[in-house]
């Protein structure tokens, strides 16, 4: 017995040795991330880039300290939104309206759509500007080939091939790193600014810090991220909500943990980049006042070389092509299960029409309004101040909820995660008051 189990052990040796030694295949580790990939990596869309961009060509290294403030909040605020979709196999808007008065769900979804409508528009529009700097060409050409392009991958591909697609996209945000490598960075600056925080006492300074905190922070990541992992179990026929199915818990919220850190992140390191090739070049050399990521792409060539602006602009568009489908789907999930119609990008269009059409027509009014004399400058302000107005009272809607035992059941959420879901809440909740100041100041 003793030398059949010896022989028993030691056959077994190689094929660990070879299991463990199998090499390292990026496509595996891309696989293994999830909603929090996608997530983190659409939070870097165009209007962000402009975002980034100026806050690097107005404050300089200075204001690098803010990615490493908002990392932790978000990633708390996310996690936590892609535990309400794990735990009850809902989304956000799937779960108010099974549990708070119709009023709140009508004002929060018919905000949610409108601020998301105002960004896919202003994204089309640098990501047409973008291709024109690439290419050169009519914008508005550009304008309809993306946003067509964007609604009909997600009506008509398969639902994990089109995840794979947006995984794969994510990609495209090296090219801010890639961008580095142009700038003549003064690294010893770059680091003091992201480890020594530096406040000037002016309003200018405090509206970049309300800007970036509301980039960063957007009410359509959390009801993506919820929605798709509620998503993703109507694909996995394993799968079924933790509140139904309890097995298996833990090692599903090690999972979110790990898939949300490393998807913000991504984000954040990305928004550093930016910020950082921003500040050593366009800062540098006193060009301060930028207005939209085309802008700062076009800026680059007289500073940093035409390969850079080249890179810059690729950016632009892949960033754009995986974030217009996340914020018209964020918003045709929301609708839709607040509505409690069928939704899914799993579903194909005749079983969830109604959830397709709001997506197409949240993107087709995207692409309308830049046939319009609206600047796209002022559209993405104002979206910019819907979704700050937005994210407080979804996020105390999120806390609450995820305290609820008849919502969360046995997984309420609790700890330090709870606490730091607060205190995101409550920073966005001061962004907020300071960017209504701000107002009034003027």
């Amino acid at each position: 017995m003793k030398h059949r189990g010896k022989a028993g052990v030691a056959g077994a040796r190689p094929a660990a040795k070879a299991e463990t030694s199998r090499p390292f295949r990026f496509r595996d580790a891309l696989k293994a991330l999830g909603p929090g990939l996608i997530t983190g990596a659409s939070d870097d869309d165009p209007s962000g880039i402009g975002t980034y961009s100026q806050a690097g060509a107005q404050l300089g290294y200075g204001i690098g300290w803010t990615m490493l403030l908002t990392f932790p909040l978000m990633a708390a605020i996310q996690e936590i939104s892609a535990r309400v979709g794990r735990v009850t196999g809902h989304g956000i808007s799937g779960n108010v309206c099974r549990h708070y008065p119709a009023w709140l769900l009508h004002v929060v979804v018919t905000l949610l759509f409108i601020a998301n409508t105002i960004n896919i528009a202003a994204d089309l529009g640098a990501m047409a500007d973008a291709s024109k700097l690439l290419i050169g060409g009519h914008s508005i050409v550009y304008v309809l080939l993306f946003g067509v392009t964007s609604v009909a991958a997600q009506i008509f591909l398969d639902y994990k091939r089109y995840v794979s697609v947006l995984k794969w996209l994510t990609l495209s945000l090296f090219a801010y790193v890639a961008a580095l490598a142009f700038a003549k960075v003064s690294w010893g600056e770059a680091l003091a600014g992201v480890l020594v925080p530096r406040v000037s006492w002016s309003a200018d300074y405090f509206t970049t810090i309300v800007a970036i905190l509301g980039t960063t922070i957007s009410p359509y990541l959390f009801f993506w991220q919820a929605s798709q992992e509620a998503e993703d179990q109507r694909v996995d026929a394993t799968k079924r909500p933790l509140i139904e199915k309890h097995y298996g818990a833990r090692r599903e919220f090690y999972r979110i943990r790990a898939d949300t850190i490393i998807g913000m992140a991504f984000s954040n390191l990305i928004a550093l980049s930016i910020i950082v090739t921003a500040a050593a070049t366009l800062h540098a050399s006193g060009k301060t006042d930028i207005q939209s990521s085309a802008e700062a792409a076009e800026a680059l060539r007289p500073i940093a070389g035409a390969f850079a602006e080249a890179i810059f602009a690729l950016g632009i568009v892949g960033t754009g092509l995986l974030a217009i489908p996340v914020l018209a789907g964020a918003t045709a999930y929301a609708v839709g299960e607040g509505r409690r119609w069928p939704v899914g990008l799993a579903r194909k269009p005749k079983e969830a029409a109604a959830f397709y059409a709001v997506l197409a027509l949240s993107a087709g009014i995207g692409i309308a309004l830049n046939f319009t004399p609206i600047n796209p400058i002022s559209a993405l302000y104002w979206s910019a101040v819907i979704n700050g107005v937005l994210a407080v009272p979804v996020m105390v809607l999120l806390m609450f909820m995820a305290r609820r035992k008849d919502v969360m059941g046995r997984f309420v959420v609790g700890g330090p995660l709870y606490w730091l879901g607060w205190l995101s809440t409550g920073a966005m909740i001061l962004s907020v008051v300071a960017m209504g100041v701000g107002f009034l100041v003027k």
